[in-house]
């Protein structure tokens, strides 16, 4: 819940210049709701691709303040976040209304970011078991052909202590196993799974040396635009 239109048309005009023509990796930023138009606009022409925050799982009805999957897919968006740890934390979100989120962002077009993770290092086997199996894993094959995964470790966002690439690497074969087991091989190689935990420039390549890392689900660094562009522009090892 950061920056307001006119903020986010100020951020998009330095970030462009620095990063709106990416071409190694694709980039779609999340602004809040009432800042999606002025996002869609400043972005036309671009690589960059713009995504909501939430979504509700009705296309329409009597559901006062929520936002549908067809509004948000009408407003020139291509992605939805879903299920953040923050809307399982603060809005009570669980494995089931998650799991008709992204069913429901499947069917509007969109392609749902859907987020797992545990709140302590300790738990992480049980949690992302879970969360997979009353969550993702209940999708069609269809459905789950058109999701990326984003595996947010609770314990390594906002104090600046980023899971070590083996750990992040480690949680995504977990991830990916389930996803073998439910989906098969070929399904689990091409989905892609996102790290987000105190992502930087700094620690982002090291990250991406692990070949379980598919890209980066980015919280406080994707707030300055020069940091955003920054860690946008970083390279994966030869």
């Amino acid at each position: 819940m950061h920056k307001n239109p006119s903020g986010t048309t100020s951020f998009l005009e330095t970030f462009l210049p620095l990063a709106g023509h990416t071409e190694h990796c694709e980039v779609v930023i999340c602004p809040p709701f009432l800042d999606i138009e002025n996002a869609v606009k400043a972005t036309r022409g671009t690589t960059i691709r713009i995504g909501a925050q939430d979504l509700y799982w009705e296309s329409e009805g009597a559901f006062t303040g929520e936002v549908s999957g067809p509004m948000i897919k009408a407003s020139g968006c291509s992605h939805v976040i879903v299920g953040h740890s923050e809307r399982r934390l603060y809005f009570a979100e669980t494995n089931d209304s998650v799991l008709k989120k992204t069913i429901a962002a499947v069917n509007a077009g969109l392609t749902p970011i859907v987020c797992v993770g545990e709140r302590e290092e300790k738990n992480v086997e049980t949690v992302l078991a879970e969360q997979f199996q009353c969550g993702i894993g209940r999708l069609s094959d269809e459905q789950f052909a058109g999701i990326v995964i984003g595996y947010e470790p609770v314990w390594a966002i906002g104090d600046g202590e980023s899971a070590t690439p083996q750990v992040a690497a480690d949680a995504h074969r977990r991830i990916r196993a389930h996803a073998e087991h439910r989906f098969g091989a070929e399904a689990a190689n091409n989905v892609r799974i996102l790290y987000g935990g105190s992502v930087k420039p700094n620690n982002a390549k090291s990250l991406m040396a692990e070949p379980e890392i598919d890209g980066f689900l980015v919280g406080g660094a994707s707030l300055d635009p020069v940091s955003f562009a920054a860690l946008v522009n970083v390279r994966a090892p030869n």
